[in-house]
């Protein structure tokens, strides 16, 4: 009833949002090309449905941004587990991996298409790029984080190495890879979309150039209102995914609601057991 109740009213305040939005607009008059009403975005996203446009250029974007998400998370987990387990690679390779991750992607992006053309490829390793460095991060924060005095416990138990890190140091980094994931997942589809916005053939970003040298700001909102859902879906499959992974994790679990009836005696033993106490 109440996750009822929270939905009824997120709906209510998205339906005031666009209706003060189309009031302001039509109040103030203001010009289509600046900031269209919401009846024009979406008339411009049926459009691009019923056309059949705007689901190829989607699918296309969801492509890259999976694949560069895979590719992207496979490297930043492998090499995170690498700088994390051996200080050797930590201390020549880690310097170079963080020199490379603050160049500006919006400026290598340009290279990368001349490199790898303007097709999939590009995309894909634009995208990749922009994703792996926070699992990298995550990943070798996690595994560091494991108690040493566990460590030492297994250790003294004549544990291996590969034993120690199956058992004990992977699932302790499980909270921090999944929490990477997440924040890469989002970072895929904005590397997938700059990249398109370079140069590509097909795509939502090459869609959104494209109605940009038309003007139709009904167009590009619509396929703004596209990539905030596809956003949120995507998040919300790596959510179900950690919940999947990490069932024995506490703060997966539920909480469990008490209702009135049950609340009031407790409340009534919470307070009788002081007074029997000074009895």
């Amino acid at each position: 009833m109440k996750n009822v109740r929270n939905v009824a009213v997120t709906l209510a305040i998205f339906a005031g949002s666009l209706g003060a939005w189309e009031a302001i607009v039509r109040a103030f008059a203001i010009p289509i090309f600046i900031l269209p009403p919401p009846s024009q975005v979406a008339l411009a996203l049926y459009r691009g449905f019923a056309s059949g446009l705007y689901l190829d250029h989607l699918g296309y974007t969801l492509l890259e941004t999976l694949l560069g998400f895979i590719v992207g998370s496979l490297l930043g987990f492998f090499l995170g587990t690498a700088v994390a387990m051996n200080r050797w690679v930590e201390f020549f390779l880690y310097p170079y991996i963080v020199m490379f991750q603050s160049l500006p992607k919006v400026a290598l992006a340009p290279l990368i298409v001349v490199w790898f053309g303007l097709g999939l490829t590009s995309k894909v390793i634009n995208a990749a790029l922009v994703a792996f460095f926070p699992l990298l991060v995550n990943t070798m924060v996690g595994l560091k984080s494991a108690d040493e005095d566990r460590v030492s416990l297994m250790r003294s138990l004549a544990a291996s190495d590969g034993q120690i890190f199956w058992m004990l140091r992977l699932p302790n980094a499980l909270p921090f890879v999944m929490a990477g994931l997440d924040v890469a997942m989002i970072f895929a589809l904005i590397g997938a979309i700059v990249a398109e916005f370079v140069g590509a053939q097909r795509g939502l970003g090459m869609l959104i150039q494209s109605m940009n040298f038309n003007m139709d700001v009904s167009g590009q909102f619509s396929i703004l209102l596209i990539l905030s859902f596809v956003g949120l879906v995507l998040n919300r499959g790596i959510m179900l995914i950690r919940k999947r992974v990490m069932f024995w994790d506490p703060s997966e679990k539920p909480a469990i609601e008490t209702s009135p009836e049950e609340a009031v005696p407790a409340a009534g033993r919470a307070v009788a057991t002081p007074a029997k106490e000074r009895i």
